[in-house]
């Protein structure tokens, strides 16, 4: 765990998350773009997860690249991770000149320093030619690979958990407990019991979601079918399982998103809540990308 600088300014700044990107997988396209959020606490931005397009995200949802603070990784999935080195570096490019903290599973220091490496050449020109600091200096890297309470600063508290995403054995949730609200965010996850307790009463719980009917829709315009549909049922959760852990860890909001298709305009926002409703009767949000709940 680390005991991170103070976050913001006191005050009574709500906390906000908005939905970067709300499409599972590492494809590219289509109305929605790859997974990422954004909670905004105390006025300063947490960005969890950077599939492609974060930065973009970002900028439409009004947040200058340059005030990026603190990011988290759930796992190292490419569509979890791959835009990770670009937004640090388009922070810096935007004027980045404070320290950004990221935390990540193992490997994360190794995908830092491997991109860091292969932008050697412009970082050191535009050090030196633009009078820029060294970002290798900018960016703090913490690995984790257990359970248990990752940072926390005069705004928030960090909780991780690791969930079910197999193969992939270092696949977490995270919680936020910040003054005015909790958010918890699955990660990629089958139903997992360890989610369930860390997210028990949250305010929000935001879960991706995997739509059978859509899976089989897809699995018809791919050549790796049968490999592809092992990994996808083994490792995200239907409609139904997604109702069940709302409904036991007593969330008060659910917000649907990682949509697995995320590509299909066949699926209707009723057709993601249907099975979703038979175990969990609270709120029930279908998130959409740069939507604010």
């Amino acid at each position: 765990m680390v005991k991170a600088a103070m976050a913001g300014a006191a005050g009574p700044t709500p906390t906000r998350i908005v939905l970067l990107g709300t499409r599972g997988g590492p494809r590219v396209g289509g109305a929605r773009k790859n997974p990422a959020t954004l909670l905004m606490i105390g006025g300063v931005p947490y960005v969890i997860d950077c599939g492609y397009g974060v930065s973009a995200q970002l900028l439409k949802a009004g947040v200058p690249l340059e005030t990026l603070r603190y990011i988290f990784l759930t796992h190292m999935h490419s569509d979890h991770n791959l835009e990770y080195g670009p937004l640090v570096y388009n922070a810096w490019a935007g004027g980045l000149r404070h320290t950004v903290d990221a935390w990540g599973p193992s490997t994360m220091q190794h995908q830092t320093a491997a991109f860091f490496e292969s932008m050697k050449f412009d970082i050191d020109t535009r050090i030196g030619d633009e009078g820029r600091p060294d970002l290798r200096k900018l960016v703090a890297v913490h690995e984790f690979d257990d359970n248990g309470l990752m940072m926390e600063n005069a705004d928030v508290r960090v909780t991780a958990t690791r969930v079910r995403h197999p193969p992939i054995k270092d696949a977490f949730a995270f919680r936020f407990d910040a003054k005015d609200r909790s958010v918890v965010i699955s990660g990629d996850t089958n139903y997992s019991p360890e989610l369930i307790a860390l997210a028990q009463g949250a305010d929000v719980l935001l879960h991706e979601v995997l739509h059978l009917g859509g899976l089989e829709r897809l699995l018809k315009r791919v050549n790796n079918a049968a490999t592809l549909r092992e990994h996808i049922v083994a490792s995200h959760t239907t409609c139904e399982d997604v109702g069940r852990v709302a409904a036991a860890a007593g969330v008060k909001k659910l917000v649907l998103h990682h949509f697995v298709p995320g590509d299909d305009p066949s699926i209707t926002d009723e057709m993601w809540m249907e099975d979703v409703r038979k175990h969990f009767k609270g709120e029930i949000v279908v998130g959409r990308d740069l939507m604010e709940v």
